[in-house]
């Protein structure tokens, strides 16, 4: 099962779940999470949270007041909380400042893996918070798609 922002969460409470973080910029992060999705298709009773969200509009302000955006940043911190684990990844070519701030925010939840490869701007950064938090760390997509894989089974 897959779930799309806004869609309801409470759909898949008795399923493990797997919230998609990391880098979307659009135009710059490739559909990492489609991959992802595809591999994990195979497994019975998982969802999967994407908040790669198919009917983004970049124009949406990006304000409190504004009722799309507001619906999908609450939807995404609902999905991170109700996660069983959470998947970061951070693609090289962007810089991800929300992903970076959903790393600080879930470091300590036990649930993280997280794939920074080489060329990441803030890597070091990454690597650190990794090691003082104990957060398994990969160095492919490959590698972090196999890691749930085994995590999950």
């Amino acid at each position: 099962m897959i779930l799309k922002p806004t869609q309801d969460l409470s759909l898949c409470t008795d399923k493990t779940s797997v919230f998609l973080a990391g880098s979307i910029e659009m135009g710059k992060a490739v559909d990492w999470q489609l991959q992802v999705e595809q591999a994990l298709s195979e497994i019975k009773n998982v969802a999967i949270f994407n908040p790669r969200r198919d009917d983004w509009d970049a124009s949406w302000e990006q304000s409190i007041h504004n009722k799309p955006f507001y619906n999908q940043v609450n939807w995404e911190l609902e999905a991170l909380e109700k996660a069983t684990h959470i998947v970061f990844y951070f693609s090289p070519e962007t810089q991800s400042p929300i992903t970076l701030m959903e790393l600080g925010l879930f470091a300590r939840s036990g649930k993280a893996v997280v794939c920074c490869p080489e060329g990441f701007w803030r890597k070091g950064n990454i690597d650190i918070v990794c090691q003082k938090f104990n957060i398994p760390q990969v160095n492919t997509l490959e590698e972090l798609i196999n890691h749930i894989k085994t995590t999950i089974q």
